[in-house]
């Protein structure tokens, strides 16, 4: 068989699909099913404007959250904080046992730490000349 490596910097959905759907395939064979399933923590005004929020999800037992912004206006009123425990609620009640979370900003670090994520692993200069810090925290079960 003849291969030919390409690298793109745009990829069709349909490609992207392939590779996830091959790799949880492969994963769910090796480790067993990830049962893996979006979480949203939305933060809204009157209006419904979305004011700050969470993405992530859960999966073999894991609550990762990818991304947590808040806007300018609910900086310093601990929405941060209340978000995270928000998503490791629902986390919990879906039967998680830990959650991580990774930042390069030194600020959102000192957030994370002060709700009990303790970092696991650091990359230098990601970006440039920020060092990006990778945290966990374990999850106490619902009761």
């Amino acid at each position: 068989m003849t291969c030919t490596i390409t690298v793109l910097d745009a990829p069709s959905s349909d490609e992207l699909d392939i590779i996830g759907e091959r790799l949880a395939t492969f994963n769910s064979g090796d480790v067993g099913p990830a049962e893996k399933q979006a979480l949203i923590v939305a933060v809204r005004d009157e209006h419904q404007k979305l004011l700050a929020g969470i993405s992530g999800y859960t999966a073999w037992g894991w609550l990762y959250i990818q991304w947590l912004w808040v806007d300018d206006s609910l900086r310093g009123q601990n929405m941060a904080a209340r978000m995270l425990e928000a998503a490791e609620d629902e986390a919990t009640r879906r039967g998680c046992h830990g959650a991580y979370i990774d930042t390069f900003n030194p600020t959102a670090l000192k957030v994370y730490q002060r709700q009990g994520y303790k970092p696991f692993g650091e990359l230098a200069d990601f970006p440039k000349g920020r060092t990006r810090t990778f945290l966990s925290k374990p999850l106490q079960p619902a009761t």
